[in-house]
């Protein structure tokens, strides 16, 4: 746990820490599980320590939020479109008419390298500042939060108000096993399911060349299969093709029929966008097109992934049932990472203050600091923070968060690579 700080710190044998969850009692009214001050929800994460789920109510964690962080400005908000875009517009100027005077073919290419890596980062601020306007914490003005959003999403060939709603849903539901929206991770019994198996002691270890591989997949597709496919979303009884159940389809089961028109629109902006590369092609080139726009695209679609799996996996991250999930235990499943540098200045402090962006989806970036600062102290040790090299994370995560599994609603991260807190099979027995 090098450089983690976790919601507790309270170590448990390994006897506790293999009889897996704790039961408690709980009451149930109207879907929302509810604690008395007394009872305690705990569970044991993969590090072996003891997790205990939030017993607040999302009325103290609003209340602790200084009223000037829900202060939105349009003009600030540009002011950072605009910034974003002459950074990228000023890189492409200086690259496409300065890098082929070089001589040096090695010196060349890696200048072209790091030219495509900086749109990719420049790129998926501006996806952000997009982010923003699906959330309406853009400005005070929807039609200009819609626009923005349509424009520079489109422009990276994201459906937004398709991605708007499902995303929409994500936060109404974090940490949801049945009703959230993206990385849900499989339970025991799914992880079998999918493996082929009747008991984890079937399952061999994942090779570290597996794990890569799987990473590796993940990074450079899993966006374009997560908008086409619903990959690591829910399920839909009577929806088998998984290509139905899709960003671009208006009648697929992930929206409500009120959306129909909204969609689209958003896959008008798509086609817009593939016009534009066209044209772009005809009058410029392959190689144009390839080195200002489609590297950095993907560029793009493997930070966003990047980004949003590990603010959502976690070996210390709960998954929760039904009967015991309630809002403010969902978005306290979410996790703050430190990105030096690219997080503040080029991400838009999204990877630095994502636990307040899901208390408050509203609330503006460049407000989101103080608003984090305020639910610390509300939340206490309920707030998730690890300052871990994000790269390390990213490994750590795919090797320790296989499947999720719990006796008490609770469910918390296992494995099957000897990782953690050992599993407990489908007969009761510790697994390795």
């Amino acid at each position: 746990m090098s450089a983690v700080t976790v919601t507790s710190s309270k170590n448990h044998d390994e006897g506790a820490a293999s009889s897996n969850m704790r039961s408690t009692t709980i009451k149930q009214t109207d879907n929302i599980a509810t604690l008395s001050k007394s009872e305690k929800l705990t569970a044991i994460d993969t590090y072996g320590n003891e997790f205990e789920a939030p017993d607040y109510s999302i009325g103290d964690i609003l209340g602790a939020i200084p009223k000037h962080c829900y202060q939105r400005s349009a003009i600030k908000g540009l002011s950072y479109v605009a910034r974003d875009i002459i950074a990228m517009v000023t890189a492409g100027y200086l690259a496409n008419n300065y890098i082929p005077l070089i001589d040096n073919q090695w010196i060349r290419g890696g200048l072209w390298a790091a030219y495509t890596i900086f749109q990719g980062l420049q790129g998926t601020g501006l996806w952000v500042l997009a982010h923003e306007c699906g959330h309406r914490a853009f400005s005070d003005y929807e039609w200009l939060d819609h626009l923005v959003g349509w424009v520079l999403h489109s422009f990276w060939l994201v459906p937004f108000f398709s991605w708007k709603f499902t995303h929409s849903k994500h936060h109404k539901a974090t940490g949801h096993l049945t009703r959230d929206m993206v990385f849900v991770p499989p339970t025991k019994e799914q992880f079998l399911e999918r493996n082929g198996a009747k008991s984890l002691a079937e399952i061999t270890e994942d090779s570290p060349i597996t794990s890569l591989c799987d990473l590796i997949k993940q990074q450079m597709g899993g966006w374009i299969v997560y908008l086409l496919t619903n990959v690591t979303g829910q399920t839909y009884e009577g929806w088998d093709n998984h290509w139905a159940v899709n960003h671009f389809n208006p009648t697929a089961p992930i929206f409500d029929a009120k959306d129909y028109y909204y969609i689209i629109l958003s896959d008008l902006g798509i086609l817009t966008q593939l016009v534009v590369l066209y044209f772009w092609y005809i009058n410029y080139g392959g190689w144009n097109v390839l080195i200002n726009w489609f590297l950095p695209y993907l560029g793009v679609n493997h930070w966003l992934v990047f980004i949003t799996f590990l603010q959502h996996s976690d070996p210390m991250m709960p998954h929760y049932d039904a009967s015991v999930w309630n809002f403010a235990r969902g978005a306290a499943a979410t996790i703050d990472r430190e990105f030096p540098f690219i997080g503040p200045y080029l991400f838009h402090d999204i990877i630095e203050t994502h636990v307040a962006h899901h208390y408050c989806s509203r609330i503006p970036f460049y407000n989101a600091r103080d608003a984090t600062e305020a639910i610390k102290k509300a939340m206490g040790k309920h707030y998730m923070f690890s300052n871990e090299n994000m790269w390390v994370a990213l490994w750590k995560t795919a090797r320790w968060c296989n499947f999720v599994d719990g006796d008490n609603g609770v469910k918390m991260f296992r494995n099957v690579n000897h990782n953690g807190v050992k599993p407990i099979d489908v007969d009761g027995k510790v697994v390795g």
